[in-house]
């Protein structure tokens, strides 16, 4: 196992575990060694943060099947959690002028959605809603908020081929190609290109030096490869495009910086940080996926639970949050936040196998958050913590 913590705290550190542990005299370590014994998952890497400062940056396990350990900087899968850093770079732009939330993505792009065609191949296939003008309803404000009316993906559909499932902004489905289609908007229709402004605006300025929204050469010499359910290894993939919906590749200590400039709002006004982790819209299924379920009875739902911006918002025992996940068939990560005190658990595993550890990790971490686990993984028995 190996540590990096901030010089001064580690007190501090220790009395926040111990008193929000799961169970009498339960601590974070022997909870996660116990923990991957018993799932053999193989590597799992956390970190804390309390009043938007780095507390603790920890990892566990090995990276790779020749038992190389997982440090503090290996490079990892961001999967999904690079929705969240998406939205928190367009917020910059929203501030700079350069998009409105509410204004249709029609008045940004030179043409009609639908006549950009050939486009599959790095977005999505926007030919098909040739015919459906509810395409020039969508907004920046809908496409973060998971409400577009697609599926997670159009290859996804029975025949390929991407259409809405329902007007848009009406009700909460995750959509992968909402978000690619947002980023599409800014590299065509604004003319700026996603991977330079992320690094630019976030992992340069937050000082992230070993993450990126594509490959590199640089990340092969300690490179996490991935565990899947059933114990094989995964290779990690070297991706050449920038994909708003997950193509980030991070570590474990670089993403709690971004997770404490998050909570901190550096870089974004209040108001806009405020913004990011507003209720925006109910969310009012049983589960997270499949993500065109119907939408669940009245007492089946999660109370206070709304879709933010790129972020999933939640109101539990200790007031507001928020929660972000990733996962892969060789990947699971989360991040969840209390508003309060700025406090945040990040999770990363190259092991999916690990997820089953995430409800009492958080809990031991942060206390009762209230974070609707069964919503987020569905009803399986470990997701109750």
């Amino acid at each position: 196992m190996l540590h990096y913590v901030k010089p001064g705290v580690l007190l501090a550190c220790a009395m926040l575990v111990a008193c929000a542990a799961n169970k009498p005299g339960a601590t974070l370590d022997d909870y996660v060694e116990h923990g991957m014994a018993r799932t053999h998952a193989q590597g799992l890497a956390i970190a804390v943060i309390d009043n938007g400062n780095v507390m603790r940056v920890s990892t566990w396990g090995k990276r790779n099947d020749k038992g190389d350990p997982l440090t503090p900087d290996a490079v990892m899968y961001g999967a999904s959690l690079t929705k969240a850093v998406f939205a928190y770079t367009v917020m910059q732009l929203v501030e700079e002028g350069k998009l409105d939330l509410d204004t249709s993505i029609a008045a940004y792009l030179p043409k009609a959605l639908p006549d950009y065609t050939g486009e599959a191949k790095k977005y999505a296939a926007w030919e098909n809603l040739a015919g459906d003008e509810r395409w020039r309803k969508l907004t920046p404000r809908i496409l973060l908020t998971h409400s577009a009316g697609f599926a997670n993906f159009g290859f996804l559909e029975p025949d390929g081929k991407l259409r809405f499932h329902f007007d848009p902004g009406t009700r909460y489905a995750y959509s992968g190609d909402g978000m690619i289609l947002l980023q599409f908007v800014i590299e065509r229709g604004l003319g700026l290109d996603l991977g330079r402004e992320m690094q630019t605006r976030v992992f340069d300025r937050f000082g992230m030096k070993n993450t990126s929204m594509t490959w590199r050469p640089d990340f092969a010499a300690n490179l996490a490869d991935g565990w899947k359910e059933d114990g094989t290894v995964e290779p990690h993939g070297e991706r050449s495009k920038t994909r708003a919906a997950g193509s980030m590749d991070t570590t474990i200590t670089d993403f709690a910086r971004f997770a404490a400039a998050y909570v901190g709002g550096e870089a974004l006004t209040p108001a806009s940080r405020r913004e990011l982790t507003r209720a925006q819209l109910p969310i009012d299924t049983a589960s997270q996926f499949p993500s065109l379920q119907p939408l669940a009875a009245p007492y089946k739902r999660h109370p206070n639970l709304a879709a933010g911006l790129g972020v999933v918002t939640f109101t539990g025992p200790q007031g507001p949050g928020f929660q972000k996940g990733g996962h892969n068939d060789s990947t699971g990560n989360t991040w969840v936040c209390l508003e309060a005190r700025k406090r945040c658990v990040v999770i990363l595993s190259n092991d999916v196998r690990a997820e089953a550890l995430f409800p009492g990790i958080v809990k031991i971490v942060l206390g009762d958050t209230g974070m609707p686990w069964s919503w987020e993984y569905g009803a399986v028995s470990w997701a109750r913590p």
